[in-house]
């Protein structure tokens, strides 16, 4: 029981202090699921973001999910869920019921504003530590920089380039002998 409360309340954490969606909590993820907690590696925390990027609903259940589960199952699985979700649900009801009255106003507008600029700042500093961890190989950096200028230019679904280069990559690993695990 000990394990559910302290995955509920950390994932509460994660979910009442990030703005601005999945992307922006990868920081606090990282430091609170792999370095405090040690529930996960940073290698399988790209994981779960990248699987529960392509799958239905929102990726920071879905993380939750993933995490939750290897910590404590399906209760765990749940009780991460909870938590990461309980603070948007009070949160957006308590903006909500005030927001038609207070969003011309030009601070609030100012406010969102700069909001936008941190959650930037944010999930280009999650885009770095992603791409350090990723590219390590002339095969990592030609997948990233083919799915990065493909996405770019083309409307092709995320997902698909996901799937394509999960498939790559197997092939890569067993042209190189590897699969061995």
């Amino acid at each position: 029981m000990k394990e559910l409360l302290e995955l509920f309340l950390a994932f509460a954490r994660i979910g009442g202090l990030t703005f601005g969606g999945g992307y922006s909590m990868l920081p606090m993820l990282q430091r609170e699921v792999v370095e405090k907690k040690g529930w996960a590696t940073e290698a399988e925390l790209m994981d779960y973001f990248a699987v529960g990027q392509c799958l239905p609903g929102v990726i920071a259940v879905n993380t939750a999910v993933f995490i939750g589960n290897k910590v404590k199952g399906l209760a765990g699985a749940v009780a991460a869920s909870l938590g990461v979700i309980s603070p948007s649900i009070i949160i957006i009801l308590a903006i909500a019921s005030l927001i038609q009255n207070f969003s011309d106003l030009p601070i609030v507008q100012y406010a969102f504003s700069g909001i936008r600029v941190g959650v930037c700042v944010l999930i280009f500093t999650s885009v770095l530590k992603l791409f350090k961890k990723a590219i390590i190989d002339k095969f990592t950096l030609i997948l990233f920089s083919a799915v990065l200028i493909l996405s770019v230019f083309t409307d092709i679904s995320p997902v698909l380039f996901v799937v394509i280069a999960a498939f790559l990559g197997i092939i890569a690993s067993l042209l190189k002998g590897g699969l061995k695990k």
